[in-house]
């Protein structure tokens, strides 16, 4: 499903990602492992169409970002660490937004609406103004926009902070929903305790480079992902 091929990008003097190279399939839950700096950021904006980079490539479902980023735009959904709504609008009005940008019938986003709403607990609060949204509101409304469309890969960055417990719960069930069907899932988290637990394969990043990437029962053998991250990056 996504290819990242010697993914490279600098800022000045400085490699963000260093000749990256990774492979999620359908139906991965694919957990992307650093610290603050490491590289996370910058590659999943890469992956979405957010940033450009200077070599390598990326590929979703055999489609380059580059070359033909309506294709992959139309099968991956995006959530940042923190989500940039239209707050002049009220919660519905702006999942109506997106489903129009899909092209979605009205009976298809009413079922989505309506599901997702109830599985975040979400429901009752649709109809107020975004502006009145506390964070966990807001990476909730997110959550449902990019899941309305049912894309194929879906790609966030620390798609858990701010969620209350119930929420956070019930979007780990939603992931292992839609990777049963096929789709995939590529995140970032600092969460090591969830990404054991959720992730079967797990990359870890450290200053660009990969430290190491594959199953994550193979990295992490009998230890925790904790100890194997704080071996892999401790400093030399």
């Amino acid at each position: 499903m996504l290819t990242i091929k010697n993914l490279t990008k600098t800022y000045g003097a400085v490699k963000a990602v260093d000749d990256l190279s990774l492979t999620i399939e359908d139906g991965d839950i694919f957990g992307f492992i650093g610290h603050n700096g490491a590289g996370k950021t910058t590659t999943i904006k890469a992956v979405v169409g957010i940033h450009d980079f200077d070599r390598g490539e990326i590929l979703i479902n055999g489609s380059s970002v580059r070359s033909d980023p309506m294709a992959c735009k139309k099968q991956t959904a995006y959530i940042p660490d923190n989500p940039d709504l239209y707050e002049f609008l009220s919660g519905i009005k702006y999942l109506n937004f997106v489903a129009d940008i899909f092209d979605m019938s009205r009976a298809e986003r009413r079922e989505r609406i309506e599901r997702y709403a109830a599985e975040l607990e979400l429901g009752k609060e649709l109809a107020a103004p975004i502006s009145s949204y506390s964070h966990g509101m807001k990476q909730k409304l997110a959550i449902i926009g990019a899941l309305i469309h049912e894309p194929r890969l879906l790609v966030l960055d620390e798609p858990f902070v701010g969620l209350d417990p119930r929420a956070a719960f019930a979007l780990k069930e939603i992931f292992r929903q839609m990777t049963a069907g096929g789709a995939s899932i590529f995140f970032s988290t600092h969460g090591l305790d969830a990404a054991q637990k959720l992730c079967n394969k797990i990359a870890i990043i450290k200053s660009g480079q990969l430290l190491e990437a594959g199953d994550t029962d193979e990295i992490i053998g009998k230890k925790s992902l904790e100890d194997v991250f704080l071996e892999l990056t401790e400093d030399e």
